[in-house]
C-alpha cells in the first residue's frame, strides 16, 4: 500500500512539473513564463520530497537504520529551502526584467511603473 502512495506522490509530482514547464513554452511574456513554472514546480516538488520521506519512514520502520532518518531530514530541509529560495528567485527576475524594459504583455494597469514615477525614479 505504501508504495501505491509513493507512485501517487510521484506521479502528481511529474503532472505539476510538466505543467510548469508547459507554462514556459505557452505563456506569453516573462512574468506569466515566471509564475506558472513557479508555481507548478514547487508544488511538484512538494509531492517528490513527500514520496521520498514516506519511503524513507518505511524503510526506517522495517530495517531501523538511521540512515533513513537523516534521507528524510535531509529531504524537509531541502524542500523548505526550495519553498524559501523559489518565490524570492522569481521576483529577483520579474523586478530585473521590469527594470530593464520588459513589459508585461497584455497588462492593463502597470502599477509598479507606476510606483516608480510618483517617487521620481527613472530607469
Amino acid at each position: 500500500m505504501i508504495e501505491y502512495i509513493i507512485y501517487a506522490f510521484l506521479a502528481i509530482n511529474i503532472i505539476f512539473n510538466l505543467l510548469g514547464s508547459f507554462s514556459l513554452h505557452r505563456f506569453p511574456d516573462v512574468y506569466t513564463r515566471l509564475h506558472g513554472a513557479t508555481k507548478c514546480t514547487t508544488f511538484g516538488t512538494i509531492f517528490a520530497v513527500l514520496a521520498v520521506v514516506v519511503h524513507a519512514l518505511n524503510q526506517l520502520r522495517i530495517t531501523g537504520d538511521p540512515k533513513y532518518l537523516q534521507m528524510a531530514l535531509h529531504s524537509v530541509v531541502a524542500l523548505i529551502a526550495l519553498l524559501l529560495t523559489n518565490p524570492t528567485g522569481a521576483h529577483a527576475i520579474a523586478k530585473a526584467a521590469h527594470l530593464s524594459g520588459v513589459k508585461p504583455a497584455k497588462a492593463v494597469i502597470d502599477a509598479y511603473e507606476e510606483k516608480l514615477t510618483d517617487r521620481g525614479e527613472s530607469r
